[in-house]
């Protein structure tokens, strides 16, 4: 998969800028993970945080906006390209480190980089 920059919500995904996706329901390629906890459209550095419920005993993942393939507003639902094993091995969600953390984006962009021909920090 070239040409997909993981921190860029891809054009054929169907994300309107500014649609609020709090709240819908989260499936990977083979089921269901969690809801949208928080999303962040910064230019180049958009993500979401994702509950994950009783999946992982209630953490939050972030998932760059990268892995998002399908946003479906009639259902409130999107669809990532990632399998939840994959999701679950991602670095550690720290809420403290998220936001403005060039060190903690990276550990992401080196997890999630080689899926799509990366790293991308």
């Amino acid at each position: 998969m070239s040409g997909i920059e993981i921190w860029k919500f891809r054009s054929t995904s169907g994300h309107i800028s500014g649609i609020d996706l709090i709240g819908y329901h989260v499936e990977a390629t083979d089921g269901h993970i969690g809801k949208i906890d928080k999303l962040s459209e910064e230019t180049d550095s958009s993500y979401l945080v994702v509950d994950t419920g009783p999946w992982i005993f209630g953490k939050h993942v972030l998932l760059p906006a990268g892995t998002i393939v399908r946003v479906d507003e009639n259902d409130r639902k999107v669809y990532v390209d990632r399998s939840k094993d994959e999701i679950k091995n991602s670095p550690e969600f720290d809420p403290h480190k998220h936001e403005g953390d060039a060190a903690y984006r990276e550990q992401y962009g080196a997890y999630y980089g080689p899926f799509y021909n990366g790293p991308f920090a």
